[in-house]
C-alpha cells in the first residue's frame, strides 16, 4: 500500500531559465509535490517522528530548487527530487510539478511546466 503526502502551490523565487534577464531578475515558479509513502503507522501512532514533516519537505524543496541556478526545469525539479529522496528515507517515490507562470513564450498560456516521477528503485 502507498500513501500520499502533498504539497501543492508552493510559490517561490528562482533563477532558472536560458535567456540573460531570467537569470538576472528570476521569477516566481510554483512547485505540486506527491510524496508517496506508508502512513499506517503514523495514522495509528498521531507522532510526528514516525511520518515525514511537510515544513522539513518545504524547507528542502525550496533550498534544493533555489540555491543553484539551472537552464532547464527538468534539471530544477530533478535537483528536488534527488534532495527528497535523499533527506527523507520515508519517501518511496516523489512526484514534482515544476509550473513556469511567466515562461518567455510569444503565446497565450494558462501553464506550462514540467512534470516527473523518482523513485528509490526505478
Amino acid at each position: 500500500m502507498t500513501d500520499t503526502i502533498f504539497v501543492s502551490g508552493l510559490s517561490i523565487h528562482a533563477r532558472h531559465g536560458v535567456m540573460e534577464h531570467e537569470t538576472e531578475v528570476g521569477q516566481r515558479f510554483v512547485i505540486d509535490l506527491e510524496l508517496y509513502t506508508d502512513l499506517s503507522e503514523p495514522s495509528r501512532s498521531d507522532r510526528l517522528s514516525d511520518t515525514v514533516s511537510y515544513a522539513d519537505v518545504v524547507a528542502t524543496t525550496t533550498a534544493a530548487f533555489k540555491n543553484t541556478n539551472y537552464k532547464l526545469l527538468e534539471r530544477a525539479a530533478g535537483a528536488v527530487a534527488d534532495a527528497i529522496l535523499s533527506h527523507f528515507p520515508r519517501i518511496r517515490a516523489v512526484k514534482i510539478t515544476v509550473h513556469k507562470p511567466h515562461a518567455p513564450i510569444a503565446a497565450i498560456f494558462d501553464d506550462v511546466g514540467v512534470m516527473l516521477t523518482r523513485s528509490r528503485h526505478p
